[in-house]
Order: C-alpha cells, then sequence, then structure tokens
C-alpha cells in the first residue's frame, strides 16, 4: 500500500507502508518515480558502483578505496 501526500511547501511525499520508506517529488509522479527507485535499491534491483567522479565527491581516493576491501563501508563496497 502506498500513501501520497501533498507537503505545505507544495512537494509530495509517496510511502510505502510495506516497505517502511518514503521519497519526495515535486509532483505526484515524481514522488512515485522516486519511491520505485528507493524500493529498487532496497531489493538489490538497482544502484551502480561508484565512479571515480562519484567517489572524489564524496572525499574518498578511488585507488585507496580499491584497496581497503572490508573496511570499506558497505555502501562502497
Amino acid at each position: 500500500m502506498i500513501r501520497l501526500r501533498e507537503n505545505p511547501d507544495g512537494q509530495w511525499t509517496a510511502r510505502d507502508l510495506q516497505a517502511a520508506v518514503s521519497a519526495q517529488g515535486n509532483s505526484r509522479a515524481g514522488a512515485l518515480a522516486a519511491l520505485d527507485e528507493v524500493v529498487a535499491a532496497l531489493e538489490g534491483a538497482a544502484g551502480h558502483e561508484p565512479t571515480d567522479a562519484e567517489l572524489r565527491e564524496l572525499g574518498v581516493e578511488p585507488e585507496t578505496a580499491r584497496t581497503q576491501g572490508a573496511d570499506l563501508p558497505e555502501l562502497l563496497r
């Protein structure tokens, strides 16, 4: 079951009650699309290995990240 609500600021929030996750968007459709992405990520059907640029944006040196193995946070493994 999904709950949709318009927030006071005009944004929309979509909540998947079964998965207990929420997402926001500028429209109803945007909130639902964002929620689909969140649920897909939880189910392992979305996401990607971080690129070197994404790692650097987070303050992580890519070569260091590749050599740390299990010492990395799960997000970066």
